[in-house]
């Protein structure tokens, strides 16, 4: 890993598991872990319940848009997190893997996707204490 490593979430849209991911991260890491996302089948729209949520948080999703995984993008990877997308995510070797089983909110209201999200958030944290072990939990909004 190099000084500042790099996580990739992957799902099969990048429109809002991997969203939600990728946008916590981004913001509670600060700038001390490079935060990227895409989709394996990447779809047309942000999920409207996701969006919602995090804007709710007080972050901002409106630069986001649903990307396909490229060969560079994993390449650059220290961790790749996969949630959902099972076979339709491509393997590249070498690299870690971590699996985060986790409902897919497409086409839930926003009270059915806030414990997703909630649940992301957890695990996300999770991970940046692992990641840069200097850092400390946030609770949960």
């Amino acid at each position: 890993m190099t000084d500042k490593p790099v996580v990739l979430f992957l799902c099969i849209h990048n429109s809002g598991r991997s969203l939600a991911a990728r946008v916590l991260l981004d913001h509670y890491a600060q700038g001390r872990i490079q935060v990227e996302s895409a989709g394996s089948e990447p779809g047309d729209q942000l999920n409207p319940s996701v969006v919602a949520i995090l804007r709710e948080r007080g972050l901002d999703p409106s630069h986001e848009f649903p990307k396909p995984l490229s060969d560079e993008t994993a390449r650059l990877a220290d961790v790749i997190v996969t949630m959902g997308c099972g076979a339709t995510c491509a393997v590249y070797p070498g690299k870690r893997y971590v699996d985060w089983e986790l409902e897919d909110p497409a086409g839930k209201p926003v009270e059915e996707v806030r414990p997703i999200v909630d649940e992301i958030d957890r695990r996300v944290q999770a991970l940046l204490v692992e990641l840069v072990p200097t850092v400390e939990r946030s609770p949960v909004p």
